[in-house]
């Protein structure tokens, strides 16, 4: 079995984005594409040029062959995907309407993914990889789910996998009361971790990001990128420190995605041996052009458009 960069899993979901702006109700035609926080660190790092598998569980259906062909067709190995004949794939809708950030509505309970369990992991799978990365979503789709991440970090870490963590807090899916004391355990257990500053204050009650990041590297984190929205990131590794500043966009086209985009950026930057603050300049590369496009993942770039981007490479138009 060739070894694998980067493992991940979770639930992907097909992607409904609205042509036009306003309530649901009066918008008639949309756009289909997928959206999922695990492939779309996937597929980022796979246009980075990194090895990468990503796994989960899809209906039996129409919408569960497009997801898997796509991120398949995106140089992602999925050979670990299953399908379920009992469950149908999860939706997403979104709605952009009142807010800059588009509004999100959820049909994903008793979905396939939902159904994620443990004897549905390839634990040599997760062994082989350098990096195994997971996010609080797929904690909350159930308690089955929940018990799936806690075991694939138990052998990632028995084999010396490192761990990177995004706590992703979706408030939708089950309560903070709830989900803290849960994502708190794994961030004990994690080597990489990508708090915002939101997460911070409703984890720890922090908001401060020297503080934040401190807390995090106090509980056993050897690399903490707090993520600072569009004026970039605060990095910390136990050594140094810095604040990378973000990259100016003229017009964000849609948000969704940009957290994603940044993790796979610094993964990238640490698989390579790059120093820390080189990692965080192509973390807030890769968030930064995840939102000049519509869509989840459309806008993660290759690695030549990422050096272009960052103005470590000349463009040329012509």
């Amino acid at each position: 079995m060739e070894q694998m960069d980067v493992v991940t899993f979770g639930e992907t979901m097909i992607l409904f984005n609205p042509d036009t702006r306003g309530p649901l109700r009066y918008i008639h035609t949309f756009h289909k594409s997928i959206a999922g926080a695990e492939s779309n660190v996937a597929i980022a790092l796979a246009r980075l040029g990194h090895s990468v598998g990503w796994f989960s569980k899809v209906g039996e259906d129409e919408f569960g062959r497009y997801i898997v062909s796509t991120i398949r067709g995106e140089g992602v190995d999925v050979s670990r995907t299953t399908t379920d004949a009992k469950h149908s794939t999860g939706l997403l809708f979104k709605e952009r309407f009142a807010h800059v950030n588009p509004n999100v509505y959820y049909y994903r309970k008793n979905s396939a993914a939902s159904t994620l369990s443990v004897k549905d992991l390839d634990e040599d799978y997760i062994k082989n990889a350098k990096v195994l990365h997971i996010t609080g979503i797929t904690m909350a789709l159930s308690a089955e789910a929940r018990e799936t991440v806690l075991k694939a970090i138990d052998v990632a870490k028995e084999a010396g996998v490192k761990i990177s963590f995004d706590p992703n807090i979706r408030l939708k899916l089950w309560g903070i009361e709830e989900a803290r004391p849960i994502l708190l355990e794994v961030a004990k257990k994690a080597d990489i971790i990508f708090p915002g500053i939101d997460e911070g204050k409703l984890l720890l009650g922090i908001e401060d990001p020297e503080e934040l990041a401190q807390a995090f590297l106090a509980m056993g984190c050897s690399r903490v990128a707090v993520k600072l929205g569009k004026e970039g990131c605060y990095v910390v590794d136990g050594k140094e420190a810095h604040y990378v500043a973000g990259y100016p966009v003229k017009q964000m086209e849609d948000s969704v995605g940009a957290g994603d985009g940044f993790a796979a950026g610094f993964l990238a930057g640490t698989l390579r041996g790059l120093p820390l603050q080189e990692c965080a300049q192509w973390g807030n590369g890769v968030g930064a052009m995840a939102v000049l496009v519509h869509g989840d993942m459309e806008g993660f770039p290759t690695l030549s458009q990422l050096q272009e981007f960052i103005g470590n490479k000349a463009y040329v138009d012509r």
